[in-house]
């Protein structure tokens, strides 16, 4: 097993976040180079090639650019790059030092290109390692609890029997992973939305990126990550908030993958061209929710995937690799949702399972329960809910013919309906014929004889 390394030479120790009313913690401002955690030889460099990128900037707008404060932090860099004769002053465009234009000297210019050829990462500063990983732990997403009334609220909008809803609150609450099977189409992937999207909404600071070893690692994804409203992008240089400005404010991730994950998507991606690292899936979903979708669907084998994730879900740390071999630990602050609509025995073995604290079958909905969903579908389209035209779907497309109910298929068969009536410029009404159509248009009876022809244009309610 790797062991976590050890912090690169050269670079200063910085503190770990603190703990704030209505906050499970806000990371400390950085008041001078040393608590930044970085060294004056790393901040420099990127320094020199954001200003080589932008052609001049002030200090205050330098300050932005890094997202350090400028007193204390941001003007000993300047101070530092003065000195080495890399940086001038090209005027002011206002009152005090924040205001000085700075420009490359062709010496800092040629610096610039060398720090370009290393790497081209030129955004906000990145946090130590050993602060991210005290950041997470100190925003698990073993802090969040749910309560019956409060699962009642988050899961209003399916219909789930009580067997089923009550194992989802302590599997949350549990903090470990879990495993969602059971036939296709009875809501495993919008149970999991709702946990992800209506349980897990609170504020999480993630940093915009990370240092390990010299090279950075971009932890924030545009895509995967939804800031929250006071941490827009914007500034004024003067960065006064009580948030070291390097880690952002984000909503606890939720993060999806299905059949196009990758055993390459689990580990860091190093790109040759701009010399830095992306996060890999999990690192991003840190303090919130990986679900795997469709589970054993993927590219890759699914005894490989879990072997990947023994560690993980079962020491609560993930290990990483640089291309140069150094090997680093990062928590694994994630709750992992496995869904699948196949055998979970064909899937994983016992030692697996016996990892994955909480399984959950979701099972095909009972009558009453899918008469409930086909109720709720029909007033959601504004289509008039008909308890007859619901018993004879129920009794030629289902009972005679022996097909399983599925809670998606009210959804699916409606739409087409709707379709069908859209199509013959007709109401969208629950009868005899637009239900065959619509049920002849929607299920494949594999080996039956060919369709008869279709009938004449319906003309209404039945």
């Amino acid at each position: 097993m790797s062991t976590p390394a050890s912090t690169p030479a050269g670079t200063a120790t910085a503190p770990g976040p603190t703990p704030a009313a209505g906050m499970g913690f806000i990371p400390p401002v950085p008041r001078s180079l040393e608590e930044t955690g970085l060294s004056l030889t790393f901040l420099a460099d990127l320094a020199l090639k954001i200003l080589y990128n932008a052609g001049y900037l002030t200090g205050g707008q330098l300050a932005d650019r890094l997202r350090l404060p400028y007193t204390g932090v941001t003007e000993a860099i300047l101070e530092f790059l003065k000195r080495e004769q890399l940086v001038e002053v090209q005027g002011s465009r206002g009152v005090g030092e924040q205001a000085y234009q700075y420009a490359l000297t062709a010496r800092g210019r040629d610096r610039a290109r060398e720090a370009l050829e290393r790497s081209q990462y030129a955004g906000p500063s990145p946090v130590p390692l050993h602060a991210y990983a005290a950041g997470m732990r100190r925003q698990s997403h073993k802090g969040v609890r749910v309560t019956p009334r409060l699962m009642r609220q988050a899961l209003a909008h399916l219909v789930l029997n009580d067997r089923v809803f009550h194992k989802i609150g302590p599997a949350i609450n549990s903090g470990t992973s879990i495993f969602l099977y059971g036939p296709p189409g009875n809501g495993k992937t919008s149970i999991a939305e709702a946990i992800g999207r209506r349980i897990f909404q609170g504020p999480l600071y993630i940093p915009y990126a990370v240092e390990v070893g010299g090279f950075v690692i971009k932890v924030f994804d545009e895509v995967n990550h939804e800031l929250l409203p006071n941490d827009r992008p914007g500034g004024t240089g003067m960065l006064k908030a009580a948030a070291d400005a390097r880690w952002i404010l984000i909503r606890r991730p939720f993060i999806v993958s299905g059949g196009e994950l990758t055993l390459e998507m689990l580990d860091l991606t190093w790109n040759e061209v701009s010399r830095y690292y992306e996060a890999p899936l999990q690192m991003k979903a840190n303090g919130g929710i990986f679900l795997i979708d469709d589970f054993g669907r993927q590219q890759v084998r699914p005894r490989d995937l879990l072997n990947r994730w023994i560690v993980p879900l079962e020491k609560g740390v993930d290990y990483l690799t640089l291309h140069t071999g150094q090997k680093f630990e990062i928590p694994f602050e994630v709750l992992i949702l496995f869904s699948t609509n196949l055998n979970p025995r064909d899937l994983v073995d016992e030692a697996f399972l016996r990892r994955i604290r909480h399984k959950i079958e979701v099972p095909d909905p009972t009558p009453a329960e899918f008469r409930e969903i086909f109720r709720r579908e029909c007033q959601a389209r504004g289509i008039p809910y008909d308890e007859q035209a619901l018993i004879y779907l129920l009794q030629e497309w289902y009972v005679k013919r022996r097909r399983p109910l599925r809670a998606v298929h009210a959804r699916d068969l409606l739409a087409h309906i709707q379709d069908i009536a859209s199509y013959f410029n007709v109401a969208p009404v629950l009868n005899k014929e637009l239900i065959d159509r619509a049920c002849e248009a929607y299920f494949v009876e594999l080996g039956a004889p060919p369709a008869a022809p279709a009938p004449a244009k319906p003309s209404g309610p039945a």
